[in-house]
């Protein structure tokens, strides 16, 4: 069966209770709002729909509230914010913390994302030769690097048989109108030499249930995810049995030439290649 092309969200607002939503490449780039995509999120506010942002950033729920007020997305907007960040912050605390003597974090990602650890109070390593194991919430400056650069850097902490938690399952994202590397990418890159690596985020069953636990009392069969990439958005719905819905314009857009309606030929292929389906698809967030 063909993947459906709908125009927006509305042709099937009556199917759901609540609506689990991506952030970057959905309603914002990092730097605008896209067009239609706060609209759209009042309207299903308007209808009765529960809101919750699902993200893969580094980061608090409280700091993307933040970031995504100044860019245009205000409170009113959504019910509720799970992110990756506060996931890892919590394994951080039951797993490590208690039993983390001795065992040295070491910090792969920007200064940005230090707040996923801040008050943890856990003993930090500067260099591989003294960690126990690596927290990967990003790469050190993206604006310059992608995972090639860290060949040498992964080389050495498989020799060390490091375990590197990732924060950001996200390979890429788009900023500013530009796809920019994530640590998604260098756990990916890790994974294939045999590194042992541990994700908190989507496309990941935990973070899907701790949306769930923001939508009590609502069935998954009232639940739709919507996102723009197929190997976490998507993925992660049709892992937990949710239905999906797919923005073309997103992630994958420069694969698609997604215009003002999505390719579906080009959907459909895409889709089959990252062995997912998700059950609509749209060229933006749009009601």
């Amino acid at each position: 069966m063909r993947i459906p092309d709908i125009a927006g969200f509305s042709s099937l607002a009556a199917r759901y209770d609540a609506a689990i939503l991506d952030l970057w490449g959905v309603i914002h780039d990092g730097a605008a709002v896209y067009p239609g995509a706060t609209e759209c999120l009042r309207r299903m506010g308007d209808a009765g729909m529960q809101r919750v942002l699902l993200s893969n950033a580094p980061r608090g729920g409280d700091a993307v509230a933040r970031h995504i007020a100044a860019v245009g997305v205000a409170a009113e907007c959504y019910d509720g914010i799970v992110t990756s960040g506060d996931l890892t912050r919590a394994a951080l605390i039951e797993r490590i913390a208690p039993a983390g003597a001795g065992k040295a974090c070491f910090h792969l990602g920007p200064e940005r994302d230090r707040g996923v650890f801040e008050d943890l109070d856990l003993p930090l390593a500067s260099e591989l030769a003294a960690a126990g194991y690596i927290l990967a919430t990003g790469l050190f400056d993206d604006e310059t690097e992608d995972e090639s650069h860290y060949e040498s850097f992964l080389a050495e902490a498989h020799r060390r048989a490091l375990i590197m938690i990732c924060a950001n399952p996200d390979r890429a994202v788009i900023r500013d109108g530009r796809r920019v590397p994530c640590a998604g990418a260098l756990a990916a890159a890790y994974a294939r030499r045999g590194g042992a690596v541990v994700y908190y985020g989507k496309p990941h069953g935990a973070a899907y249930r701790a949306c769930f636990d923001r939508l009590p009392g609502i069935s998954i069969k009232r639940i739709v995810a919507v996102g723009d990439s197929l190997h976490t958005d998507i993925a992660g719905a049709n892992s937990v049995g949710i239905d999906s819905i797919f923005i073309a314009g997103g992630l994958h857009a420069a694969e698609l030439a997604a215009g003002e309606a999505p390719a579906g030929a080009g959907i459909e292929a895409l889709c089959a290649a990252a062995g997912v389906r998700p059950s609509a698809a749209m060229a933006a967030l749009r009601w």
